[in-house]
């Protein structure tokens, strides 16, 4: 035999095995295209390709806009482009809540999990629904102000347009990378390669890291390029990627680690090994400490290795903190079912992002929570749709120790369902950012949550009368640190004054884009000089802001670190140098849409302050 032919046949098993990898349009050995029309379109030629705009927003977890305006919000993701091609800052787009770190630079700032994957590093994320489910070809995100933000883009089997839900809904990630940065604020059309899906659809969801980007990312409309036959693998196009290949590996290995979760923990059988070596001879503790480095689908993985290791990875000690955030598509009452033995001790929970499409159950919910929430100290579950007061009402009765909990973004919970957090007298943090949260319920949780350090109400529209809310904190969170009260609608120098008075602890506080308040009626000079600790000052947006607040901030808020005035038009430049000679510790100061600040101002003042990031967007 020619010594040639063993090296083609290994050559040619390798590339079938890549060819695999890379098709994985159906099930193993099957490589016919099937038909997933629906019923009420038309049957086009498989070479025809459909490309649209996405129809409607489905779901998003933050934006910069309003819940009651079209500005800066997730909604403009629908339709066609409003800017593109267009550089800058522009109102008619799409922003999140959030760039940069400066978020967790702030006394409101979280302690993050452990054991989150490397692989899972977003942040935010909004879902757009389009009008025909096809198989996907291309993905085109036009980004028109500080690009880069997108780090995964998936695709749901669902169809939110069909009448009949399917009994089971998957995700497939179509591309995901790091973050990484991107030279230059201007506009972009990324269209990044995808992995072909076996299966049709009409729901994208895109998620984003921005903790990269030296201001908010702007994002104008979605493209969906796509087919309605599922495209067959050419073996005479197809490339080979070697870094495709890792990535479907590192899917692979998610997913079984998963399925894991959800059927083989509950394994009681385990194979006798005669001996596991010197492994067993560690103490217990240290094979713990080597335990807590793994992230939960490799804990599942070692829990089948031998009984030993099933002892030790099935231990509560092991879920002390627990977030299922990075593995939010597949989380489901089974997960919490076979997760529950294992939580009694559990102190931090992350289920934020999971459960919705009917993955989770309020009976599931709350079945976890009656075995596992005793200890409970920390609990996030940011857009948590399955929420209602049913689940409310089982969080403050279950977890009696709870000191903080994140309901950002829940916003199908019921108004009146918040009386029933009052019950909870021992929160020390607590985020109701988008919720619907009206105001008898948040007097009851102000009235007997004295213990609150930081408090979430931005975007909260239900609420009548901030003064009133403003005045209760005042009277009873005396030891309030971080105030977000951004967007409220009718707080005015009555409120604040009745703020500034009673919690004088306060490090952080966010008015922006207020419309209510007026610096004639002195409340920021009062802000100024009732509030010496401030470190964090966001007045965005309000435009009569002037030198004798920032000359005051000066002279009374020496520790300050972050301080937003975009869009003032009474600042001149004096006063700005002022405060940066007295603020040692600024090290954010935006200053976009200011009218007296032009790029020359800037430029100085970077020259002089080089230490401090000086904000200043613009409009092409």
């Amino acid at each position: 035999m020619s010594p040639v032919f063993p090296m083609l046949t290994v050559l040619s098993m390798f590339y079938y095995m890549c060819l695999r990898r890379r098709a994985r349009t159906a099930t193993r050995g099957e490589m016919n295209s099937r038909r997933a029309i629906e019923s009420n379109t038309r049957a086009l030629p498989i070479n025809v390709e459909i490309v649209q705009y996405a129809k409607e927003v489905l779901d998003f977890s933050s934006h910069y806009g309003s819940e009651n305006s079209m500005s800066y919000t997730m909604w403009n993701l629908a339709g066609i482009p409003n800017v593109y091609p267009s550089s800058g800052d522009f109102t008619q787009t799409a922003v999140f809540r959030t760039y940069g770190t400066w978020w967790d630079r702030c006394p409101s700032a979280r302690l993050p999990f452990k054991r989150t994957p490397s692989t899972f590093c977003s942040q935010d994320y909004v879902e757009l629904a389009f009008e025909e489910p096809v198989y996907p070809t291309a993905v085109h995100i036009l980004e028109t102000y500080h690009p880069g933000a997108i780090v995964r883009i998936l695709a749901c089997s669902a169809n939110p347009y069909s009448q009949n839900p399917p009994a089971e809904v998957r995700w497939e990630i179509l591309w995901s990378e790091a973050p990484t940065k991107v030279n230059g604020p201007q506009a972009r059309q990324f269209t990044p390669c995808i992995k072909q899906i076996n299966f049709p659809t009409n729901l994208i969801r895109l998620e984003v890291n921005s903790s990269l980007l030296d201001y908010y990312t702007e994002l104008d409309a979605v493209v969906l390029h796509g087919v309605k036959e599922r495209p067959v693998l050419s073996l005479k196009t197809s490339m080979i990627d070697m870094n495709d290949i890792d990535e479907e590996e590192d899917e692979e290995k998610f997913a079984c680690g998963m399925d894991t979760l959800n059927k083989q923990f509950s394994i009681v059988t385990l194979r006798e090994w005669p001996t596991n070596g010197y492994f067993d001879k560690l103490p217990y503790e240290l094979i713990q400490l080597i335990l807590s480095h793994l992230t939960v689908p490799d804990l599942c993985r070692l829990a089948q290795t031998c009984k030993l290791l099933y002892q030790h990875c099935c231990d509560p000690l092991q879920y002390i903190h627990l977030s299922l955030q990075p593995y939010w598509a597949r989380i489901n009452d089974t997960s919490l079912e076979y997760l529950q033995s294992r939580c009694t001790l559990i102190q931090w929970l992350n289920l934020s992002w999971t459960g919705n499409r009917g993955a989770i159950s309020v009976s599931g919910f709350s079945r976890f929570l009656k075995v596992c929430g005793s200890e409970l100290v920390r609990l996030e579950l940011s857009c948590g749709h399955f929420l209602n007061e049913t689940c409310l009402e089982v969080i403050t009765e279950m977890c009696p120790n709870l000191q903080e909990l994140n309901l950002s973004s829940c916003d199908k919970i019921p108004p009146q369902a918040f009386n029933h957090i009052a019950k909870v007298g021992s929160l020390k943090r607590l985020i109701l950012y988008r919720t619907k949260v009206e105001q008898t319920a948040l007097l009851s949780i102000l009235n007997f949550c004295s213990e609150l350090q930081h408090l979430s109400l931005g975007s909260c529209v239900m609420i009548e009368d901030y003064d009133l809310i403003a005045s209760m904190m005042g009277a009873k969170c005396k030891k309030l640190r971080s105030l977000d009260l951004w967007r409220c609608k009718n707080i005015t120098e009555s409120g604040i004054a009745e703020l500034a008075s009673g919690c004088q602890l306060l490090e952080e506080l966010d008015l922006g884009w207020c419309p209510t308040l007026q610096s004639s009626t002195g409340c920021f000079t009062n802000l100024a000089r009732k509030l010496p600790n401030l470190q964090k000052l966001f007045l965005t947006a309000n435009r009569s802001v002037c030198d004798t607040d920032i000359e005051e901030l000066a002279a009374n808020c020496t520790h300050l670190r972050q301080l937003d005035i975009l869009g003032t038009r009474m600042v001149s430049p004096a006063s700005l140098r002022k405060l940066l000679e007295s603020c040692k510790d600024l090290s954010l100061l935006d200053v976009s849409f200011c009218s007296q600040i032009d790029n020359r101002v800037v430029l100085e003042l970077n020259a002089n302050f080089p230490n401090v990031f000086i904000k200043k967007s613009f409009t092409q």
